[in-house]
C-alpha cells in the first residue's frame, strides 16, 4: 500500500520547524512512501525546500501562485500525491518513526476508510501550570477524553490524519473557508471533510493512540491571553461550521456536558484531597476559556447570521 505524506508550509520564519518535521517524515519506518510538500504561495520557501528536498526519490514539490490558504493546499497536495492512503502533518510537528507504519496497519486489518493518531503536545518552554489537560483542544493536541484506542471518531486533528485517497477527493477534501491561512484561521476544518464522509460512507476516522506525533507548542501557545483570543475564535468558527454542518452540533455539545458534569466535578474532588495552587489556576483556566467559547459562539450569531453565511465566511477568513 503506498501512502502519500502532505505538509504544507508558508512561511520562512517556520523553515527550520518545517524541515525538522520533513526529516521526521523521510526517516518513517514504512515503504513504499511519498511525501508532497507544498508551498503556499512564497517563492522565497519554494526556492529553499527545492534546494533541501528537491533532489530526493519520492519527493514531490508545488508551490501555490498565491496564499490560497492551508485547506486549499492540503487538497491540492492531495491531488497531486499518488499513494492509495494520503496522510496529513502539521509542518510544526515531528512524527515517530512508525507513525506511517501504524496508520497503515489499521487499514490493512480493517476496512478503514480514514485512520488518525495521537497528538501529543511538545512543550518547547515548560508546559504553562494554569493550562487544563481539557483544553489541549485549543493548541490542536488530543485532550483529556478524546477517545479510546481504535475507536471511531467524527474526526482526528489535522496534525495526524489520513484518508483513503479516493475517499478523500470524493467528498471535496478540505473547505477553503476553513483552516490557516497567512494569520487568518477558521478554525475546526477537519469536520467538514470527515462529516461529509460520514454521511457518504457511514464510516468515521479510527483512532489509532499507537500512532504518534509531537505538535510543537511555543511560547505564545502558553500565554494566557493568546488563549483566550483562541477560545473565542473557536467557538465563532463552531457557529460557521453549525451553519455549514448541522451535524457538527452533536459532538460539541456532548464534550460540554462531560467537561461540566464530569471533569470539573472530578477536578473539584481532587482539590479537596490534594489542594494546589495549580489545581485551582486550572479549573479557573476551564471556566474562563469556556466563557470565551461561549461569547464567540454568540458574537457569531449576530456576526455571521446578520449578514448570511457567505458574506460570514468571507469576513472570517479576511476576504
Amino acid at each position: 500500500m503506498r501512502v502519500s505524506v502532505v505538509i504544507c508550509t508558508y512561511a520562512m520564519e517556520r523553515y527550520d520547524v518545517f524541515s525538522e518535521c520533513v526529516e521526521s517524515v523521510l526517516a518513517q519506518t514504512y515503504e513504499p512512501l511519498e511525501v508532497v510538500l507544498v508551498v503556499d504561495g512564497n517563492e522565497p520557501v519554494f526556492e529553499r525546500v527545492r534546494e533541501d528536498f528537491g533532489d530526493l526519490d519520492d519527493v514531490v514539490l508545488h508551490c501555490n501562485e498565491e496564499n490560497r490558504g492551508i485547506s486549499y493546499s492540503r487538497t491540492k497536495g492531495a491531488e497531486i500525491a499518488t499513494g492509495e492512503v494520503v496522510a496529513f502533518i502539521d509542518d510544526d510537528a515531528v512524527a515517530e518513526p512508525d507513525w506511517i507504519e501504524q496508520l497503515v496497519r489499521v487499514y490493512e486489518e480493517t476496512d478503514a476508510i480514514a485512520v488518525g493518531g495521537h497528538v501529543a503536545p511538545d512543550w518547547v518552554t515548560a508546559k504553562p501550570d494554569f493550562f487544563p489537560e481539557e483544553f489541549y483542544w485549543l493548541v490542536g493536541c488530543d485532550e483529556r477524553g478524546f477517545g479510546e484506542h481504535m475507536e471511531e471518531l467524527r474526526n482526528t486533528y489535522g496534525s495526524n490524519i489520513s484518508f483513503r485517497r479516493e475517499v478523500f477527493l470524493s467528498v471535496g477534501g478540505y473547505d477553503e473557508n476553513t483552516g490557516r491561512q497567512g494569520d487568518r484561521h477558521v478554525q475546526a476544518h477537519e469536520a467538514p471533510v470527515c462529516i461529509r464522509m460520514r454521511n457518504e460512507y457511514g464510516k468515521g476516522v479510527i483512532y489509532n493512540t499507537d500512532a504518534v506525533v509531537h505538535h510543537k507548542l511555543f511560547d505564545y501557545r502558553g500565554e494566557f491571553r493568546w488563549l483566550v483570543f483562541r477560545s473565542f475564535w473557536q467557538g465563532y468558527s463552531k457557529r460557521i461550521m453549525d451553519l455549514l454542518l448541522p451535524e457538527a452540533k452533536g459532538d460539541k455539545n456532548e464534550y460540554l456536558k462531560r467537561l461540566l458534569f464530569e471533569f470539573v466535578p472530578s477536578r473539584l474532588t481532587d482539590l479537596v484531597r490534594r489542594p494546589s495552587l495549580a489545581g485551582v489556576k486550572q479549573l479557573v483556566a476551564i471556566f474562563v476559556f469556556t466563557a470565551a467559547v461561549g461569547f464567540g459562539y454568540l458574537y457569531g450569531l449576530v456576526d455571521v447570521d446578520r449578514s448570511g453565511l457567505t458574506a460570514g465566511r468571507d469576513s472570517a477568513t479576511g476576504n
